[in-house]
């Protein structure tokens, strides 16, 4: 894009080319002006602090006075420094650089020695133009750094939940895996003792410790698996950031659930690739997440008004429904129901409730016994 912005160049043409009078000087002119312009142009692309960015704007507004003296359209010069002061920081800064260039367009108009309407043709636009491109610039500007500052917190807010998480499941197997191993340690000394005083008892000590060593392991799966998912209550907190962070409106509408822990956990993964197939390839302005509980199951359901989906589904969905298909639900992706009419993806996934789930294990407990 640098340039394009070239093309405003043409304004110095613009008075040679229409004024009958233009000779030999007045090309010259245009030639001096643009060999001046285009080493500072280029400057401006390589200064990266305040000072240095003070210089080339003085340098582009002396060469717009000097060169509205035999060309008014040199003042175009003025247009080029206000977009380069959105840069400087604070803004109010950036401001006050604007309004002094803008000064500076307002007595070019006062002293400039070129006829009218050659004058008010090329320097009535620059006087327009420099505050609106200024502000426009310096709006942009700090909508970046806003847009930096986010994604930084973001990133911070991770790492702190990461090493969070990262402490709490260090606690958690400390927690679990201190007074296991201690008892483990201490059955395996008894069964070492009595292998040959009384094989039966060091037996029976062999199969306790089998016995502790697989409810252990258990313990370990469930902390790992609690350190993997955040629930399901924090996952839609996650996805509303994410969403708005996007530029995706969004609404949530989320009845209370009784799901298993392994169901929420499964549910909220299945949240956050929904969400982020959203975010990154949707190109959405709305979104729509719901939770409801639709008889013996809970329903979420991902819709927006993007571009819809094409082609063969990718790894986070197809690792999706196979997270869930293992639980005895089901994932459906497919199109907004309303009609040829509608945009967008939906994603609904049905998982079964608690209740539902621990009949199933009842029953298969009871047709053991």
């Amino acid at each position: 894009m640098r340039y394009v912005w070239l093309v405003y160049l043409c304004a110095l043409f613009y008075q040679p080319v229409f004024n009958p009078s233009t000779g030999f000087l007045d090309w010259l002119a245009v030639a001096v002006l643009i060999a001046l312009f285009l080493p500072i142009y280029a400057a401006t692309f390589r200064v990266r602090n305040d000072r240095q960015i003070l210089i080339v704007i003085a340098g582009l507004g002396a060469l717009a006075f000097a060169g509205s003296l035999v060309n008014s359209g040199a003042s175009v010069f003025a247009i080029y420094a206000a977009a380069i002061a959105s840069r400087l920081y604070p803004v109010r800064r950036a401001v006050k650089v604007v309004a002094v260039l803008v000064g500076v367009v307002a007595l070019m108009v006062v002293v400039s020695p070129v006829p009218m309407p050659w004058r008010l043709a090329a320097l009535g636009p620059a006087l327009l133009f420099t505050p609106v491109v200024g502000a426009t610039s310096i709006f942009d500007a700090e909508r970046g750094r806003a847009h930096r500052r986010l994604l930084r917190a973001d990133e911070e807010i991770e790492r702190l939940a990461t090493i969070a998480e990262r402490e709490r499941i260090a606690r958690d197997l400390h927690d679990l895996l201190g007074h296991t191993l201690s008892v483990i340690v201490l059955k395996s000394e008894l069964a070492a003792r009595l292998v040959r005083v009384d094989p039966d008892r060091a037996a029976a000590e062999v199969n306790d410790i089998e016995q502790i060593g697989r409810e252990a392991l258990d313990e370990v799966r469930a902390a790992v698996a609690g350190y993997r998912a955040r629930g399901l209550g924090a996952e839609l907190d996650g996805a509303r950031m994410a969403l708005e962070a996007a530029g995706v409106e969004v609404e949530v509408h989320a009845d209370p659930t009784n799901l298993r822990p392994e169901h929420e956990s499964a549910l909220a993964m299945a949240l956050r690739e929904a969400v982020t197939n959203v975010v990154r390839h949707a190109d959405a302005q709305r979104a729509t997440i719901s939770i409801t509980t639709v008889g013996a199951d809970v329903r979420l359901e991902v819709s927006d008004d993007g571009r819809g989906s094409a082609g063969v589904a990718g790894s986070g969905i197809t690792g999706m429904r196979e997270r869930i298909a293992a639980l005895g639900g089901l994932v459906q992706v497919g199109d907004p129901k309303g009609g040829a009419d509608r945009h967008g993806t939906v994603v609904e996934v049905t998982v079964p409730l608690a209740g539902r789930a621990n009949n199933g294990h009842q029953a298969l407990e009871s047709g053991g016994l």
